[in-house]
C-alpha cells in the first residue's frame, strides 16, 4: 500500500502512519520486486504443476522446465513453488498375495534394481483397489531399465488369470535374444506350475523375495505408491469401471510422459528411446 501511495504523497508521512520503519519498507519493497521479476517462472511452474495433476515436486519441475530449455536452479524453483503453496503428494500400502506357503525360488535379484538394458531384470507384483465395497486387482510388469511398465492386466478378482494374461503380454514385447530375470515375492500366483512353466518356456529366469521382505521387491512397490498417490487418492470413483480407465490413462502417462530425475530428467520411454537410438 505504502509503495502505490508513495507516488502522490510524502514517503516519511506514509511510513509514520503505517507505523514502518524506513529500512522494513525498502526490504520489503526490495523483495516484492524480486517475486515479480520471477513472475513469468512462477506462472510456468504452476501450468507445469497443474498439467501433472499436482504430482511434481520441485525437483521434476525442475527437470521439465530445463527439458522444454530454461536454464533454472532448483532451489529458486523450491523457493517459488513455497511461495505458490505447490507440493507434491504422499504414498500408501498394498495388497498381499503371499499365502503362507514357503517357496523354494531363491532371491536371486537381492535387491540389485539397477539393469545395464532393456529387459535384463524384470519385477512384478499385485495390488489392490477398493471402491464401495467392490475390488479391483492390478497385476503389472516393471522393467528396471528404466521403470517402463511393461505389460499389465486388471480384474475383480485376484484369481491365477490375472497375473496369467500379464505374463503373456509381457513374453510377446521379449525378442529372441531377451531372457530377462523376473523378480516377485511369493505369493501363490507366482508359485504355480503354469506360471514357472511359462518362465521355462520362454527362458525367463526366476526369482523370489525372501519371506517377509518386501523391500526385496522395492522397486515395485515404490510404483504401487506412487500410482495410488499421483491418481487413486487424487480422484472419486462411481465404479470399477471409471477406475479402470483411469489406471490405463495414468500408465500411458508414467511411460511416455511422467519424468524421472534418476532417468536424466526423461521419461521411461524417452529414456529407453535415447538409448536405443545411441
Amino acid at each position: 500500500m505504502v509503495l502505490e501511495l508513495k507516488q502522490g504523497h510524502p514517503l516519511a508521512v506514509l511510513l509514520k502512519v503505517a507505523e514502518l520503519s524506513r529500512s522494513t519498507f525498502y526490504y520489503q519493497a526490495r523483495a516484492q520486486q524480486l517475486e515479480d521479476r520471477h513472475a513469468g517462472l512462477k506462472r510456468r511452474i504452476y501450468v507445469l504443476y497443474e498439467h501433472h495433476k499436482g504430482r511434481y515436486g520441485y525437483r521434476r519441475i525442475t527437470s521439465a522446465l530445463r527439458q522444454s530449455g530454461e536454464q533454472v536452479n532448483h532451489k529458486t524453483v523450491q523457493r517459488l513453488m513455497q511461495h505458490l503453496g505447490l507440493k507434491s503428494l504422499v504414498r500408501p500400502k498394498k495388497y498381499r498375495s503371499y499365502r503362507g506357503q514357503q517357496a523354494s525360488v531363491p532371491n536371486l535379484l537381492a535387491r540389485q534394481f539397477h539393469a545395464e538394458r532393456p529387459n535384463q531384470k524384470w519385477v512384478t507384483d499385485v495390488t489392490e483397489f477398493n471402491i464401495r465395497g467392490e475390488k479391483l486387482y492390478l497385476s503389472p510388469v516393471m522393467d528396471l531399465y528404466n521403470g517402463e511398465i511393461v505389460s499389465y492386466s486388471m480384474q475383480k478378482q485376484p484369481q491365477y488369470s490375472l497375473v496369467g494374461e500379464m505374463l503373456k503380454k509381457a513374453l510377446a514385447k521379449l525378442a529372441d535374444q531377451d531372457a530377462p530375470l523376473l523378480h516377485s515375492d511369493q505369493g501363490w500366483q507366482y508359485q504355480m506350475s503354469a506360471y514357472r512353466r511359462k518362465l521355462s518356456e520362454h527362458g525367463v529366469i526366476q526369482s523370489m523375495s525372501r519371506k517377509g521382505n518386501c523391500l526385496d521387491n522395492a522397486a515395485m512397490e515404490s510404483f504401487f505408491g506412487t500410482l495410488k498417490s499421483e491418481y487413486f487418492y487424487l480422484n472419486r470413483f462411481d465404479t470399477i469401471g471409471q477406475l479402470q480407465a483411469g489406471i490405463r490413462h495414468y500408465i500411458h502417462y508414467y511411460n511416455h510422459e511422467r519424468i524421472k530425475t534418476k532417468l536424466k530428467g526423461l521419461s521411461p520411454v524417452q529414456y529407453r528411446n535415447q538409448a536405443l537410438a545411441a
